[in-house]
């Protein structure tokens, strides 16, 4: 009985190592197993389509409820037929078809973002429509909403009276400025798009709708600026800019319905790899350093950066930096206007855009004015991640202790103007060291 046991160990280790010579013997041992193998797998190929089916169900339904660039060009050429409105793009757009919407890159339904072309160049479509909540969901329900935007100035406006027009809005929007005449100046050739020296109703009414867009004035205060992308061209209050080449400083942007099931450590260490070489992070960084000083004090008074997101900073093929998007930068009027005299119980309360935070005065209940953390604190702690992973090890001290040092600005006005700008200065000053004379500079 003991042999026969022993052998029939031995003959199914023999049929393990040995199949063909003993198929009988292998074939039914598959067959047993089989019933247990197809169920495992079979599980897994639910799961995996459930998965898919998941992704590919929110992928279409955020798809639809951001991307509504159809409607954009439905308003706007419908405006343009009637004469409402005018702008250099509306020809290409609307009767040329040459400047053509492509992409969608919409992260908001009521905020239209669109890469296209526009006669074979590469560019950036933005156009802002009515929240679809606020409609009955017609088309001509969302026409009648886009008229309230082109319903200044009125017929009967002389050039005198939308010049002053002009004046008072970018008073309220930047500040008492010396130099406010000569934006104006600015705005009233940009509106002029026939070139014959004078502005028709239909050119002022594009031109002052675009101006309530904040990212548009921006463009146009700072349209000489290098890190600015350039203004192409506006039809209504849809414009068109240079495409920058990578709208962001990471890679890898997480849907947000994905972010739950990608744990952050793993989406950081992808983008670190995916990151340029360190020297072509250190041009880019030098890039933005020379936005902060950029908006800092300039022609039409300061810029603060409300949301210092990654999201928000590209570059271009050469790894110079372009501001992607500029809707999160805010003239320090407004913030201060914002601020001035709103009632409060925590610091949290005195917060204009995500992070533009006043501290609040418990005894009175009301915000101060000045903005906490300035614009350079901002950068720096976004430049911690970006810029340290893969420093040089001779460097990687020193940019440490600058970083922290950074990270602490206050905004407070005793110790804004020589401290941030030593600050910057020396920072700039590392990183360019290390850089210069290559390949990189």
């Amino acid at each position: 009985m003991s042999s026969l046991i022993v052998r029939s160990h031995f003959s199914s280790a023999y049929c393990v190592f040995y199949p063909p010579l003993c198929s009988s013997h292998f074939f039914s041992c598959l067959k047993s197993r089989l019933p247990a193998i197809k169920v495992k797998y079979l599980l897994l190929a639910w799961l995996g389509i459930l998965i898919a089916s998941w992704v590919i169900y929110m992928q279409y339904a955020s798809y639809s409820e951001l991307c509504r660039g159809h409607v954009c060009h439905m308003v706007i050429c419908d405006h343009y037929r009637r004469g409402i409105i005018s702008g250099s793009s509306c020809k290409a757009l609307c009767d040329q078809r040459t400047l053509t919407l492509q992409h969608c890159m919409s992260t908001s339904s009521t905020h239209q973002v669109y890469s296209g072309l526009w006669k074979e160049r590469p560019v950036v479509i933005k156009c802002g429509i009515e929240d679809p909540v606020k409609t009955d969901g017609a088309p001509d329900s969302v026409l009648r909403q886009e008229m309230s935007l082109f319903d200044k100035p009125t017929r009967g406006t002389s050039m005198d009276e939308f010049k002053e027009m002009l004046h008072n809005f970018l008073k309220a929007k930047l500040g008492e400025q010396p130099s406010l005449s000569t934006l104006v100046d600015r705005v009233i050739t940009l509106a002029d798009v026939n070139k014959d020296g004078k502005v028709s109703l239909a050119e002022a009414k594009s031109i002052w709708a675009l101006l309530q867009i904040n990212e548009f004035l921006l463009m146009v205060a700072l349209q000489e600026k290098e890190h600015t992308p350039k203004l192409l061209g506006f039809c209504g209050d849809l414009y068109v800019t240079e495409r920058v080449g990578h709208s962001s400083l990471y890679r890898l942007e997480v849907p947000h319905y994905l972010q739950a099931l990608i744990p952050e450590a793993l989406s950081s260490s992808l983008n670190h790899w995916l990151a340029p070489a360190w020297p072509r992070r250190a041009r880019i960084t030098i890039g933005l350093l020379e936005f902060v000083e950029e908006v800092f004090h300039g022609s039409y008074g300061s810029f603060l950066i409300c949301d210092a997101s990654p999201h928000h900073v590209g570059y271009n093929s050469k790894y110079d930096c372009k501001m992607a998007n500029l809707r999160n930068v805010a003239s320090e009027a407004v913030v201060r206007g914002f601020l001035r005299g709103r009632r409060c119980e925590t610091n949290a309360d005195c917060t204009y855009g995500r992070d533009c935070t006043a501290t609040c005065d418990r005894l009175v209940k009301q915000c101060n004015t000045e903005v906490v953390q300035p614009n350079l604190a901002k950068v720096c702690v976004l430049l911690q991640d970006f810029l340290l992973f893969g420093a040089p090890s001779d460097l990687r001290g020193d940019l440490e202790k600058q970083l922290r040092t950074c990270v602490t600005l206050s905004g407070l006005a005793s110790q804004m103007e020589v401290h941030h700008s030593l600050v910057l200065n020396n920072l700039k000053t590392l990183l360019w060291k290390k850089i210069s004379n290559t390949q990189y500079s």
